[in-house]
């Protein structure tokens, strides 16, 4: 069986589609079905359920579905581990983050170690890092943790707490540390709620049967702390982002306890640690 046919049954798997799945591998659909079927005819069961507009996995599909994610990683590991003969002088790195401001000094060293070693950084939220990982489309994430999976290994890095960042013309701006309690009589630009930082303060405001109803949901650190300074609402922002912040147009300030905490971690699929350049990368960032 050649993995190209995997690779279309797998593209397929994702989009549930035929012409979506035909468009990302850059095929005709009509040839992306005929492979299908060539699949299909060799494994002696049909693989996909069509019926109308819908697309949908046999049993048999499901079967393969697991099965093909691990041939298609293996043959990767392969490939990975042939280009690392010659030690850690080219290769690319997927990583995930729940924050870049997280990564980028360890980023600058890492590269200064390993120049040849191609590095992108996609900011998700950690579901979507998750997500990543399992799908082999990320080689490593930082992430709000737990996380659990059986596939997946994590490492944790340190405690991450919330601040308040607002308006440096607010009221507020001059408080040393302010309580969950107060927030809920502030406008508050957030994140959606499937981003942990949101659910960590929902969480926490649940406990005391706060509700708290933001003006604004942004899905970026840097334009809710544009929001703030423009005194469009208060934010609530990473502790490790907030000491990044150089403005004299905001103010950030601590939440006082008790206040959520969650720890930051490396997680990485536990079958794609024996790559050379993803093992590099995780003992680097925890040494940082």
């Amino acid at each position: 069986m050649e993995h190209r046919l995997l690779e279309y049954f797998l593209a397929v798997c994702e989009e549930l589609h035929f012409t979506r799945a035909a468009e990302k591998l850059g095929i005709s659909q009509p040839t992306l079905s005929h492979q299908i079927r060539l699949l299909e005819r060799e494994l002696g069961a049909p693989l996909f359920h069509r019926s109308g507009k819908k697309t949908l996995l046999t049993q048999a599909g499901q079967i393969l579905l697991g099965h093909a994610h691990r041939v298609i990683n293996e043959i990767k590991l392969a490939r990975l581990e042939i280009n690392e003969l010659s030690g850690l002088q080219r290769g690319k790195l997927r990583i995930g983050c729940s924050g870049n401001h997280l990564l980028t000094d360890a980023l600058v060293a890492f590269h200064r170690l390993y120049p040849g070693i191609e590095l992108t950084v996609t900011e998700l939220a950690t579901e979507e890092t998750r997500d990543g990982l399992l799908h082999n489309h990320l080689d490593v994430g930082v992430v709000f943790l737990p996380l659990f999976d059986e596939q997946l290994g994590y490492r944790p890095l340190y405690d991450e707490e919330l601040v308040l960042a607002i308006s440096s013309s607010h009221e507020y701006a001059t408080c040393s540390n302010i309580t969950i309690q107060q927030l809920a009589n502030l406008p508050l630009v957030l994140f959606p709620q499937k981003f942990l930082v949101r659910q960590m303060i929902d969480s926490a405001c649940a406990e005391l049967e706060i509700q708290l109803n933001p003006v604004m949901e942004l899905s970026t650190l840097e334009s809710q702390l544009h929001m703030a300074e423009q005194n469009v609402g208060g934010t609530i922002l990473p502790k490790s982002y907030g000491k990044t912040v150089v403005s004299d147009k905001v103010a950030i300030i601590p939440l006082a306890d008790p206040a959520p905490r969650k720890k930051v971690g490396l997680v990485y699929r536990k079958d794609t640690l024996e790559s050379s350049i993803i093992r590099a990368f995780v003992d680097h960032l925890i040494s940082f």
